[in-house]
């Protein structure tokens, strides 16, 4: 599946080009967060990636193959879930893998403990709080040990303590071995949980290289003009 390689990948609606030429490469460990300010074409990409949108022009490569078929999941801002009990919404996740019974509910309640979810599990999901849902979303995309997670805006709606849980299972997944790649509009977080940062803005990848060089030292006047903008402290970086 990785290295997965974008040349010159576009995506337009009407004459209007909202991914114009990506060129990105992508590897297969850490935490990859994709910045960028609102419409820049983040959200677009990761569908892309997710195979949910096909490209109008350019190529993705993964790994020298077509997209796989198997091993990605992505979470949505607001994820769908089922009207029923918190043990069914994920369990749900394992049916196409045609798994024993006695299995399903092993690994489903496996991964409800992890999520702190466990003591909940038959309890209507719609019971759930915001936070709790979110870690209810991952939990039914642990279950299939994906590959590659991608994550659009997980915690945007989330106060500070549910966006702690949230950014700890995330970092949990990833030592499991599962490539994460995610949207926020929050620095803070990009900062404290990304290995690398990958700068969107009107629909063309201005940077990409590792997080602590992004913040100090990005390099497209884009880029600064967005840091400096959105950080509630001033930078002044070096010419």
């Amino acid at each position: 599946m990785f290295p997965i390689r974008l040349a010159g990948a576009r995506f337009t609606a009407g004459d209007r080009p909202l991914l114009d030429g990506i060129d990105l490469t992508i590897g297969g460990d850490g935490i990859t967060v994709f910045l960028g300010p609102n419409g820049a074409g983040k959200s677009l990409l990761m569908l892309l990636l997710a195979g949910l949108l096909i490209p109008d022009g350019g190529r993705i490569d993964w790994n020298g193959g077509p997209l796989p078929d198997a091993g990605i999941d992505m979470m949505f801002q607001q994820p769908m879930l089922l009207r029923a009990s918190v043990f069914a919404n994920v369990a749900l996740a394992l049916k196409p893998l045609g798994m024993k019974q006695t299995d399903v509910r092993r690994q489903t309640m496996e991964v409800l403990h992890r999520v702190g979810l466990g003591h909940r599990s038959e309890d209507s999901a719609r019971l759930l709080s915001g936070g709790e849902k979110q870690r209810l979303a991952l939990a039914r995309s642990w279950v299939r040990r994906p590959r590659l997670l991608l994550l659009d805006e997980p915690t945007a709606s989330l106060d500070p303590t549910a966006t702690e849980a949230v950014e700890s299972i995330v970092r949990e997944i990833r030592t499991e071995g599962a490539k994460i790649l995610m949207t926020t509009h929050n620095l803070g977080q990009a900062m404290r949980i990304s290995d690398d940062i990958v700068f969107i803005d009107a629909g063309k990848v201005r940077e990409h290289t590792a997080t602590a060089r992004f913040f100090s030292y990005p390099q497209s006047p884009e880029a600064k003009l967005f840091i400096q903008g959105e950080l509630p402290w001033r930078i002044a970086f070096e010419p």
